[in-house]
């Protein structure tokens, strides 16, 4: 090797490596410069619109009969059937038959009593004929309708003070009155359906014995059936009484409507909450079955110049983030109710602010920030 090929070798390993330290200080620059970049979060938002916004209280309970009704008798004999088996489950329309007491003994007494009275009249009639004989129709037409298979007519009403004297005389008016009691009796045999329902509970069947106060059995209605819904105290304060009210089941499809009928007057001590009825509306439409589980949502008051916005998109319970000229800008706002998932907010917000909804982490006041609805409306008309 030469001696200029001795210098020159190193010369050149000094060039090569000068040339590659400039290459990775310019690298590790460029890098340098990327990271101070400012990034720009992009995030879901709402266009703030203040509005009159009713306060809402969701909660759960069960469907049951607003008439329950425990079937006891008054009177003792032989149980038999009426009009539909006497059975659990077994539905039934007003006025249906569902038992009746074994009556002869009871019917034997009335028409016995009547017959009494009967012949009463019949003496009180040749009086009134003698003696008034204006009176004497009136008297007569009552006699005629007095029959062993109808219920007695109410007597006729007279001023004249002799025709009492006769009514009383003749037994008139303790035999009427013993008729009517005996009617009612009679009519204690036979237990007949006051509603469209369903048979709960049968103690007794045809042909057992029925004493005086035997539960026979239980029945329930049908056609009016309410919602027993526990709600905390600072809720109730919220309740609008005039609203209506949704219902909806997970255990049948459907929505139903109701109206508040009654707010309790007492605290539960182990839950803090006062009990609320609701009356269901649309049953005829969309029948349902006691016992069934709602999910009940009661409209409450107006919050005036409100918004509604996701608990999420709070920050400490009362601070939310906008979006201003870019950038994210931290806002105080005041929450006037708390709602599930939600929060009802009627200070600090503005129509037309920019709100992030969605919980963030790793931001700032001042950071970059651009809406998703921004970016996407910006989509589709470049598109």
């Amino acid at each position: 090797m030469t001696g200029k090929m001795k210098i020159l070798i190193p010369i050149v390993i000094l060039i090569c490596g000068g040339l590659i330290m400039w290459l990775f200080l310019n690298m590790g620059g460029d890098k340098s410069k990327r990271e101070n970049k400012p990034q720009t979060k992009v995030v879901d938002t709402k266009i703030v619109k203040l509005t009159s916004t009713p306060a809402k209280i969701l909660g759960y309970g069960r469907v049951a009969s607003v008439q329950p009704i425990q079937l006891y008798s008054e009177v003792s004999g032989i149980l038999q059937a009426g009009n539909i088996p006497f059975q659990p489950a077994q539905s039934f329309k007003k006025g249906d038959l569902l038992l009746k007491v074994d009556n002869r003994q009871a019917t034997l007494a009335l028409n016995s009593t009547k017959s009494d009275l009967m012949t009463a009249l019949a003496t009180l009639l040749s009086e009134i004929k003698s003696n008034f004989p204006e009176e004497y129709d009136i008297w007569q037409e009552y006699f005629n309708n007095c029959s062993f298979d109808n219920k007695l007519q109410k007597l006729p009403e007279t001023d004249n003070q002799k025709i009492k004297l006769f009514l009383s005389r003749f037994n008139v008016y303790k035999l009427y009155f013993s008729v009517r009691d005996l009617e009612i009796r009679l009519s204690k045999h036979y237990f007949y359906a006051p509603f469209d329902g369903s048979i709960v509970s049968a103690n007794q069947r045809d042909g057992s014995t029925a004493r005086i106060g035997t539960l026979l059995g239980e029945i329930i209605n049908l056609e009016k059936l309410e919602v027993e819904v526990p709600v905390s105290v600072q809720d109730v304060q919220w309740i609008n009484r005039e609203a209506p009210v949704k219902l909806v089941s997970s255990e049948i499809s459907g929505t139903w409507t109701g109206q508040i009928t009654r707010i309790g007057q007492t605290i539960d001590p182990r839950t803090q909450t006062i009990q609320v009825f609701i009356s269901i509306e649309n049953l005829h439409q969309l029948p349902i079955l006691e016992g069934v589980f709602f999910q009940v949502e009661i409209t409450g008051h107006n919050i005036e110049d409100a918004v509604s916005i996701p608990h999420k998109a709070l920050y400490n319970d009362e601070f939310v983030y906008l979006i201003k000229n870019g950038q994210l800008k931290f806002q105080k706002v005041e929450i006037t109710r708390k709602e599930n998932g939600s929060a009802i907010i009627d200070g600090g917000l503005n129509n037309g602010d920019t709100l992030v909804i969605e919980a963030m982490q790793g931001i700032y006041d001042g950071m970059s920030a651009q809406s998703k609805m921004m970016l996407n409306d910006a989509g589709a008309e470049h598109e």
